[in-house]
């Protein structure tokens, strides 16, 4: 498997800077909240042609590494 930063980007003139999916608008926080509502992923990828599973899974990784790094700091 690949890691989240083959697909998560942050750019300052993009989203506010927010972590976005390469090539797309969509922030790794659209994804989580998507979820958070009750989408499935099926869901998601039919919403969004621009998506993967490959990339949601790596907005997951992304939001998963940056809470634990929260808590271990």
């Amino acid at each position: 498997m690949s890691t989240y930063s083959s697909f998560i980007e942050i750019n300052t003139d993009k989203r506010f800077g927010r972590p976005c999916i390469k090539g797309t608008r969509i922030a790794v926080y659209d994804v989580l909240n998507w979820f958070a509502n009750g989408m499935t992923l099926e869901q998601i990828l039919n919403d969004f042609e621009e998506l993967s599973e490959e990339k949601i899974l790596a907005c997951l990784a992304y939001a998963a590494d940056k809470e634990h790094k929260i808590r271990v700091a």
